[in-house]
């Protein structure tokens, strides 16, 4: 059987593992299109390219796994028995406050899961949302089954590329190789995806280079293409034997050049096949048809070879195959009937060298030939290509002049180390993409919370292209489809909308992850029939024959009204065009009735780089969360995943991060516990001082902040307010009020927030804090501080004299190094000069057009052209930045050129405060 065959090659891969320098494995292999399971490696194509990959077997290793333990995994039920423990243990390490009842295996290991699941397929497939019938999918010949996004190991989201394949029947005399096949029906095939230009072919192109086979595709054809295109075909229904590839004989591309050609619509009797350098043999056939008059490649191309008489002496090439054939008018389009003749000459490109010229060129000539382009020829002459493009397609098929052809978009690897091919295949499907499904996954996107535009124009473009989705396969692990027991449910599908079963789980089953202990309802899994569900999750009526207590199910349905909707779905961006668009798809067909049950929420992470680099067990960069704890602590692991970022770019976890939390936690619960036992502190009233009212101000706004960055999962800036600037702000009350001077209330109230607030980022530093200031019971327990109200002219004072000191303190510095400072002088302008006003007012104008965002570029155009302006473009240009970076966190408060205060009086209120900092006496005079 297939899971007996990867059995025993897992347990070769112990006898020769790849860390075995010098070894070779030298018994030959069959061929990898022949029959499923007929090809065995221990090493997949990939590794075996790069030399540098590692096995599933050497990773296992370097996590600390024996070889008699990995030989276990050979059984898939094994890694549910393995890794979910440690999981659990790691997330507890870590500090991770989860509902450990509500956990269970999303597969049918968890009897009450698989309920779940066959009630969710039989409700889909009742509202038409699967159907079945024959449809390309990836597919790995080696697993015998689709290989979905989680089956692969490279080539994820890569979707079948469905082409026409044009057959140009070779006409005697054949080339010295093929001669043993004349009198056989034998075809060049191209692989295209416009035939409706198939009307202008001039000649095909060849890489001479390459290598190419004749393969039987059925009893009276023969096509020519590379074996890689032929192990599609053979997966295709297009080869003698299914899922066979069958070589008559092997062929150099340089052998083809000049074969006389039949093709289907051009107006010559007959072509030639000639040499293109650039014909990739990773993508189509390795045959390309040639359309000078449309393709900027191919009259390049052409030109080239008609020009060059150097060129068609190296590669044997006769006039006469060259020479006579021109572009052929077949569309018009704005630019004329000779699109690609006269882009190219208006992009003055030389030749089929002048590779980024054609790229561009071939975009502009291949959306005029589609979107603009009319007929010139053919029955469907007038036409706009864009109508009868699938027309003409058509009727290629029907008379035999082609046939249906799909492959990979981009290589694709299996998790077994197979290369994947595209597949005609018998399976269940999901209809994604139906029109009036398709209308309210995209309702759902518009009222779901995504945190970031980046995530929804992700989820836009999916819904733009996601169509067909096959569910189902043949072995692994999965629920079997109720309907049909042959096939199993595949795992992207089967995992859409299990989050509803959370919300009774911790009655259904007994806290462990199998579910193979009953909870606390008795409920047993047979007697979760899908009447029951119905009941549960869609306000059915009870059901008749139900032998769960009324009062239990009443529970559960209150259960699943109280959490749903689900209020935030956290996942990888990657999983956007997949596993997260099915979240949304499911969601809308199950409660098509009901939107008050659609998702709130989706936050869309980036993957995690370490100290910048890629994490990698071949280089050495790589840290388990195990070890990160083990290293640096639970609470500065958080810290530092925290400070990682928080946009939907990879993260960076910083070892240096995370050792400097390391000091910060515990130089800032030494602060408190040495402060709050010592005698220093002041008891009176937080209004009765200017300067404990600022700190008091500062709080409450940093509380308002850190609140505002926690919902938005801004953990990153959240982690700023909460603890850096929050701290800093402790700082300036300290310098400014004396050590000795500090109140009492104000200074509990900073511990008490600080360890509120970031208790999601650190949260045994909080507890610590939380017994420190003498409360019971856990800070997790205890609700987010309230903020309370915030004096702006305070906190704008406490910004203008921190900016003085640290500007006469950096100006003090400087001037030390060249000769003796005893005095300093501030003056406090009355006015702002005009070229700053103007600038301001520019500003004003600008947010006003761009409804409170402005337009740096525009504004730097302005300012140039405004001659008041333009000879202080040196100062101006930073002001525009400073006053752009504050209107993001102020609005238009930042535009205004008044201060809320009188600058001169509050100096001269705290002369003695600068004066004592900075060790200099002060004078302050008006400007």
């Amino acid at each position: 059987t297939m899971k007996e065959e990867m059995k025993a090659e897992l347990l070769a891969a112990m006898q020769e593992p790849s860390s075995k320098k010098g070894s070779k494995n030298t018994k030959k292999k069959k061929d990898a299109g022949g029959a499923p399971g007929s090809f065995h490696s221990n090493k997949s194509k990939a590794v075996a390219k790069t030399g540098k990959a590692k096995t599933q077997w050497d990773i296992m290793r370097s996590i600390g796994l024996q070889d008699e333990e990995i030989a276990k995994f050979t059984e898939a039920e094994y890694w549910l028995e393995y890794f979910p423990p440690k999981c659990k243990s790691d997330l507890k390490a870590v500090g991770a406050g989860i509902d450990w009842r509500r956990s269970f295996y999303t597969t049918p290991a968890n009897s009450y899961y698989d309920k779940f699941v066959i009630w969710q397929f039989l409700r889909l497939k009742e509202k038409g949302k699967i159907d079945y019938g024959n449809r390309y999918s990836i597919y790995s010949p080696k697993d015998g089954q689709p290989c979905m996004d989680h089956d692969r190991s490279s080539g994820e989201t890569v979707l079948p590329c469905e082409y026409t394949l044009i057959k140009m029947e070779l006409l005697a005399p054949f080339p010295e190789k093929l001669a043993a096949l004349e009198g056989k029906k034998v075809y060049l095939a191209a692989a295209t995806l416009r035939p409706e230009t198939m009307y202008g072919q001039t000649n095909c192109w060849i890489l001479p280079t390459g290598k190419y086979g004749a393969f039987q595709i059925n009893e009276e054809e023969v096509f020519i293409m590379t074996e890689r295109a032929a192990r599609n075909c053979a997966y295709q229904g297009l080869s003698l034997k299914k899922n066979e590839v069958t070589c008559l004989a092997e062929i150099q591309g340089s052998d083809l050049l000049g074969i006389k050609l039949k093709s289907v619509f051009t107006p010559h009797e007959f072509i030639y096949a000639l040499p293109m350098l650039t014909v990739s043999m990773k993508k189509g056939t390795g045959v390309v048809t040639s359309v000078p008059g449309d393709s900027p490649d191919d009259w390049a191309a052409l030109r080239d070879l008609q020009k060059k008489p150097a060129l068609r002496e190296k590669f044997g090439l006769k006039d006469e195959w060259v020479l006579p054939f021109e572009p052929i008018p077949i569309v018009k389009t704005t630019l004329g009937d000779l699109t690609a003749v006269t882009v190219i000459d208006q992009m003055k490109i030389q030749s089929q060298n002048d590779r980024e010229k054609l790229l561009a060129a071939k975009e502009q000539c291949y959306k005029l030939g589609f979107y603009d382009a009319v007929l010139l020829v053919g029955e469907w002459k007038g036409k706009k290509v864009m109508e009868v493009k699938e027309a003409i397609r058509e009727q290629l098929l029907t008379n035999g002049s082609a046939v249906k052809y799909a492959e990979p978009e981009n290589e694709v690897i299996s998790r077994s180390g197979d290369v994947c091919v595209v597949a005609l295949t018998e399976q269940w499907f999901f209809v994604y993409g139906e029109e009036q499904w398709r209308a309210k996954a995209e309702k759902a996107l518009a009222q779901l919370n995504t945190f970031s535009e980046e995530t929804r124009h992700q989820f836009e473009h999916t819904l733009g292209w996601l169509t067909q989705w096959a569910c189902s396969r043949t072995y692994g692990l999965g629920s079997q489809l109720p309907w049909d027991k042959q096939f199993l449910i595949e795992s992207l599908s089967d995992s859409t909308i299990y989050m509803a079963l959370y919300t009774i789980s911790h009655l259904t089953q007994g806290g462990v992850f199998d579910g193979s202990q009953p909870g606390p309802a008795g409920i047993t899994p047979d007697q979760l029939t899908p009447e029951v569900f119905d009941y549960i999750f869609l306000k059915k009526d009870m059901p008749s024959d139900c032998s769960i207590p009324e009062e239990t199910m009443k529970q559960m349905r209150r259960e699943f009204e109280y959490w749903y909707p689900l209020d935030l779905r956290v996942s990888g961006k990657d999983l956007v065009p997949n596993h997260l668009t099915f979240f949304l798809y499911n969601h809308v067909a199950i409660w098509d009735e009901d939107e008050g049950k659609w998702p709130q929420g989706i936050r869309g992470n980036g993957h995690l780089l370490l100290n910048k680099q890629k994490m990698s067990k071949n280089t050495g960069n790589f840290l388990t969360l195990t070890d990160s704890c083990a290293i640096f602590g639970a609470d500065a692991t958080r810290i530092a995943l925290a400070h990682a970022g928080d946009s939907m770019t990879d993260a960076n976890f910083s070892s240096d991060n995370a050792n400097k939390a390391i000091l910060d936690l515990y130089n800032g619960y030494q602060w408190a516990k040495e402060i709050l036992e010592s005698d220093t502190l002041k008891e009176r009233d937080c209004n009765s001082s200017p300067i404990d009212m600022t700190f008091d101000s500062a709080m409450n706004d940093l509380i308002q902040k850190t609140d505002a960055a926690y919902a938005q999962l801004h953990f990153r800036e959240a982690l700023i307010h909460c603890f850096y600037e929050l701290r800093s702000a402790r700082d300036a009350y300290r310098l400014r009020i004396g050590v000795d001077n500090m109140n009492k209330a104000l200074i509990e109230r900073f511990i008490e927030i600080q360890a509120l607030m970031m208790t999601p980022l650190a949260p045994h530093w909080s507890e610590q804090l939380w017994s420190l200031l003498g409360h019971e019971g856990f800070i997790v327990h205890a609700s987010f501080p309230v903020a309370g109200p915030v004096n702006e002219v305070l906190l704008k004072q406490e910004t203008f004299i921190t900016k003085v000191r640290e500007e006469f303190g950096k100006k003090i510095t400087s001037t030390k190094s060249r000769k003796e400072v005893n005095t300093g002088i501030v003056y406090v302008a009355t006015d702002y000069p005009e070229w700053h006003k103007q600038t301001v007012a520019i500003l004003e104008q600008l947010y006003d057009e761009g409804n409170g965002v402005i337009d740096s570029k525009k504004a730097l155009g302005k300012l140039k052209a405004n001659s008041a302006i333009k000879k202080h473009m040196k100062v101006a240009v930073p002001l525009v930045k400073s006053i752009a970076e504050r209107v993001a966190t102020e609005g238009k408060e930042a535009l205004n050129l008044k201060s809320p205060f009188d600058e001169k009086a509050f100096l001269e209120e705290n002369k003695e405060f600068l004066e004592s900092t900075l060790s200099l006496p002060l004078r302050i005079v008006d400007e």
